[in-house]
């Protein structure tokens, strides 16, 4: 079969990289999920990132094609998280291309987007079996293969534990390299600042790369933005700014303005002054699909010693146009069912039966309505936890904080503190993030907080760091706490009407 045939892109002359991100077009975009797998000769070879180091560069652009293609066809076989793995696909390739994994230590965080990593390391024939019973966890894990160097599930862990091992690294004289890759949704926590916070401090070696793919950081993506970061990561520029270090070491008022100069120069053409000011030394922001482009900088920054800050601008689901234009939607997806030989007779569907968060997004909309001194908060589950109908009435009383929980918990806290009666919607497993708040500012203060505890017990597909089975007994040893378990939708009004 010709690969034409197997590969349904759009054809079109290849992108200008130079673009806006919302202006870049990949020549090759699927437009439907392929319904038998695809011929990947180039992937099939590599079993291994060292086998990735074999290939030459220009050879490099072809493997993302096939993985792409591949990692289509795989997630419509089994379902699970899709448009974060689309999103990093360039730069996973160059990562395990320029670095010596596992050696180097390569953390992901959150771990949505690490299909294309568990395809590259040697589990490419195991990806049927993702999310299911005994195969492989839908997010790194330490027992599963050495290079999953760190086990994840929830957010903005990915510098802390880098920094960990790059100290470790120290420690032991290794001169191994440590990589966190992170997004900008993860960026929203505390935990990741404070973590970036240490890191400059320290000095560390090691690289963070931020994976910014909603623009929330910055849109001068473009080709001067990409050649100052190409500039800005060469070991040339590096070389003269030690050296204008070392000279100017007698003279600490030239030296301070030598570093005012840098820092003025970089704040006009890159929006990495806060990084900088931690300590970092800021690259970027370059297009996070341009392979070539993010081999050579990778490159380069790998002879960098000191913390370093990569900014790269990504799309989520590319490479796959519904993906690109719905991006919450696209999230994660169901398998895709084969279509049956024979047609069957149509039934008539039967209404969709409520879950538990409709029936408290429901119930809050009716309350707020009742009483005005309600206010929902959740942090970043909004649609999780069915609270776009309040956010849509209600919307000066609607906080969604982002990724962080014991900022929720706080705000919560404040507000009851001053009369108001806040419902905060948070997953089990997530307020165990929270849990100091929930003591320190909650239950010690007795303050009327009502937390709605949503995904309590098994969840199966995402295993042990998003099962919520811990909720009761982490909750029932607190002082001033009730907790209510309902058994059905009738219970769960009723239940939330009592507290």
């Amino acid at each position: 079969m010709k690969q034409a045939a197997l590969f349904p892109y759009n054809a079109r002359q290849l992108p200008n990289f130079r673009k806006r991100p919302e202006q870049m077009q990949d020549t090759y975009t699927f437009k439907e999920i392929p319904s038998q797998r695809p011929n990947t000769p180039l992937l099939d070879r590599i079993d291994a990132p060292a086998q990735l180091r074999e290939l030459p560069a220009e050879q490099l652009t072809q493997l993302a094609r096939e993985l792409r293609a591949f990692l289509l066809w795989s997630v419509g076989q089994t379902g699970g998280h899709f448009g974060a793995g689309l999103g990093v696909l360039e730069l996973t390739v160059a990562l395990h291309y320029v670095f010596n994994t596992p050696e180097d230590r390569l953390v992901w965080d959150v771990g949505h987007q690490a299909y294309p990593h568990k395809i590259l390391t040697g589990r490419r024939e195991q990806m049927g079996s993702i999310r299911r019973k005994d195969g492989l966890a839908g997010f790194p894990k330490r027992a599963e293969s050495e290079y999953d160097t760190f086990g994840v599930g929830h957010s903005s862990t990915s510098i802390s534990a880098a920094l960990g091992m790059a100290i470790a690294a120290r420690m032991q004289n290794t001169g191994r390299k440590s990589i966190a890759v992170i997004g900008d949704g993860a960026m929203t926590a505390g935990m990741a600042f404070e973590a970036l916070n240490h890191a400059g401090h320290l000095h560390s070696d090691m690289l963070v790369i931020l994976n910014d793919n909603d623009m929330s950081i910055s849109r001068n993506v473009g080709g001067l933005s990409n050649y100052f970061a190409k500039l800005l990561a060469s070991r040339t520029y590096n070389q003269v700014r030690d050296s204008s270090k070392k000279v100017l070491q007698g003279a600490p008022h030239l030296m301070a303005l030598a570093k005012k100069t840098e820092e003025h120069f970089k704040g006009m053409i890159a929006p990495g002054t806060l990084f900088e000011e931690l300590g970092f030394n800021y690259i970027g922001p370059i297009d996070g699909h341009d392979l070539p482009l993010l081999v050579e900088t990778l490159e380069n920054i790998r002879e960098l010693e000191g913390p370093q800050f990569l900014h790269v601008v990504t799309t989520k689901g590319k490479g796959f146009a519904p993906a690109e234009a719905d991006p919450i939607g696209y999230h994660a997806i169901n398998k895709i069912e084969p279509v049956p030989a024979h047609k069957p007779e149509p039934v008539t569907p039967k209404p969709a039966k409520p879950k538990y968060a409709n029936i408290f997004g429901q119930w809050l909309c009716d309350t707020a309505e009742q009483d005005e001194r309600v206010v929902g908060i959740t942090p970043a589950m909004c649609e999780g936890s069915d609270l776009l109908a309040f956010a849509e009435r209600y919307p000066e009383r609607y906080f969604d904080v982002a990724i962080a929980e014991q900022h929720s918990v706080t705000l919560a806290a404040g507000l009851a503190c001053d009369g108001a009666k806040p419902v905060l919607a948070i997953y089990s497993t997530f307020l165990q993030r929270g849990y100091d708040q929930l003591i320190h500012d909650v239950a010690i203060q007795n303050l009327d907080v009502l937390f709605a505890i949503d995904r309590a017990g098994l969840v199966g597909e995402d295993g042990p760091t998003h099962a919520g089975a811990f909720d009761i007994s982490y909750l029932r040893c607190i002082p001033n706490m009730l907790v209510m378990t309902p058994s059905d939708e009738n219970e769960t009004r009723q239940l939330l009407q009592t507290g």
